[in-house]
């Protein structure tokens, strides 16, 4: 007996070495996955009462002549299709004009007020004429809209109940990991009250939805009707709003996305507040920073936000801030690359004082810039260049298969340019050329090379001839497209 308790406690004091062991080969800081939960029962019935279903309502006019539907196909003369409309047309184009009809749609939403205000997307309550809210215990209310944005997609509604309502809170969504479960309850196809599972599965993901993509992405099953309600942590917060999926087919194949509850929650509070967002502004158009624009600026990798050009009289303008600057810090937030900075920027309290690092000439520059508001304005279409000629201008240069030529009146003319443009215009792309491939056209204007300004075709010629001879893989340009400035690296060929 004495032997088994002897042995007993060796193997305990084996195991409990072992378990030492293990604790200190987990690294420092790093948090240990959660275990798969054992069921989902008690979280959702705690959350699913504070999820709305969301109907709208959009009263469609009817056209005079009876008819409000599609137009009536047109058929070749003499078909005797085209008798039979006409007699169709004849018989009601005395009716009266047409009953108008109701468009409904359906879309979800969640409380995070118990006084009654609804966090939904814009695009489901947009346009609608009436707004109806459908709590758990199917108790109808009419909604009006506090506010929206249609940059991120969001909508606030308010309802009056009768006695406070059941609301849930905003989570922090830079926590939450790639492999973290989540909980999505919202209102697929009308069916009210669904409740679905998965995994973040991405983060960051740029749909093209906006000028401020950060989509959560979730293998949870999210279909139409969903869009407008909450994605859950464990904890039940509210880490993203459901906005779209990814579906040739239109149903769910495991590729939804959610905003972060980190762009919107600062978005919310301010419908909240003041009925509307109000976002900072710095004054620039911007591009990504490319491998070749990289090695060209002399930056060890592609990061930061490449300043294509300056607002006059912006709030970067006056700070000093030039076109060919690479922002890599704003605020003391790194800038990891182009689609990082608006969001920055945009959450930055308006006048507020910030330091701005930038890449110039090879090596960091600070300013410091006091933040705009960005108001909506309405951008002109650029006009089209006006189909050219083959016939080159004399005094023609070709290098990197561009043709270049001095700008002169006809060609103003050619390419509709403004009398203001300076720089060397492109007046021919060789179809195979890495130029073409970048997207560069004729009727370009190269204002600059290697940073420095170039004003005949020589100039250009002579800049890329020094890159070559430093051992430069790549040549910046800044490009001026009918006012609309970009830059563009070429690699060289240095054979």
């Amino acid at each position: 007996m004495t032997r088994l308790i002897s042995r007993m406690e060796g193997r305990r004091r084996i195991l409990l070495a072992l378990t030492l062991v293990a604790a200190l080969l987990v690294p420092a800081g790093a948090v240990p996955a959660k275990p798969a939960p054992d069921g989902f029962a008690d979280l959702a019935a705690k959350l699913l009462p504070a999820v709305v279903n969301i109907s709208t309502t959009q009263i469609i006019k009817g056209d005079k002549g009876g008819h409000a539907g599609p137009e009536v196909p047109q058929f070749p003369p003499g078909s005797p299709f085209e008798d039979f409309f006409k007699d169709f047309l004849d018989r009601n184009k005395n009716k009266p004009e047409a009953q108008p009809r109701r468009a409904t749609s359906l879309g979800s939403g969640f409380i995070i007020d118990p006084s009654g205000l609804v966090v939904t997307n814009n695009h489901v309550i947009a346009d609608a004429d009436e707004i109806t809210v459908t709590l758990q215990d199917d108790t109808n209310f009419k909604a009006e809209v506090v506010g929206r944005d249609t940059k991120v997609d969001l909508a606030l509604l308010r309802i009056k109940p009768t006695k406070p309502l059941v609301a849930v809170k905003f989570g922090d969504s830079d926590v939450t990991r790639v492999g973290d479960w989540v909980l999505a309850i919202g209102n697929p196809f009308g069916l009210g009250g669904t409740v679905t599972a998965g995994i973040l599965s991405a983060r960051a993901r740029e749909i093209n939805a906006g000028p401020y993509d950060d989509f959560l992405q979730t293998d949870a099953s999210i279909n139409r009707g969903n869009s407008g309600g909450p994605m859950f942590n464990m904890n039940g917060e509210v880490i993203g709003i459901n906005t779209a999926i990814y579906s040739p087919s239109g149903g769910s194949i495991g590729i939804g996305f959610a905003i972060p509850s980190n762009l919107a929650r600062p978005v919310v509070e301010q419908l909240r507040d003041f009925g509307h967002v109000r976002r900072g502004w710095l004054g620039v158009n911007i591009q990504s920073v490319t491998d070749e624009i990289a090695e060209s600026l002399g930056l060890d990798k592609p990061r930061g936000a490449l300043i294509a050009s300056v607002r006059d009289g912006g709030p970067a303008a006056v700070a000093g801030i030039q076109p060919g600057d690479v922002v890599l810090t704003f605020d003391g937030k790194e800038v990891t690359d182009m689609h990082r900075l608006p969001r920055i920027v945009a959450e930055t309290p308006i006048d507020k004082a910030v330091k701005v690092t930038v890449w110039r000439k090879r090596k960091e520059h600070t300013f410091e810039v006091k933040v705009g508001e960005l108001k909506d304005e309405q951008q002109a279409a650029l006009p089209a260049s006006k189909q050219q000629p083959p016939a080159e201008p004399p005094g023609t240069v070709k290098t990197l298969g561009l043709a270049l030529a001095n700008l002169t009146p006809e060609l103003r003319e050619r390419f509709s340019l403004a009398e203001d443009s300076a720089g060397v215009v492109v007046v021919e792309v060789a179809p195979d050329s890495a130029a073409s491939q970048k997207g560069m056209r004729a009727g370009d204007v190269i204002v600059e090379v290697a940073q420095e300004e170039v004003k005949t075709p020589a100039q250009i010629t002579a800049k890329i001839d020094e890159a070559k001879k430093a051992g430069r893989k790549s040549v910046l340009l800044l490009v001026d497209r009918q006012g609309d400035l970009r830059f563009v690296a070429l690699k060289l060929d240095q054979s």
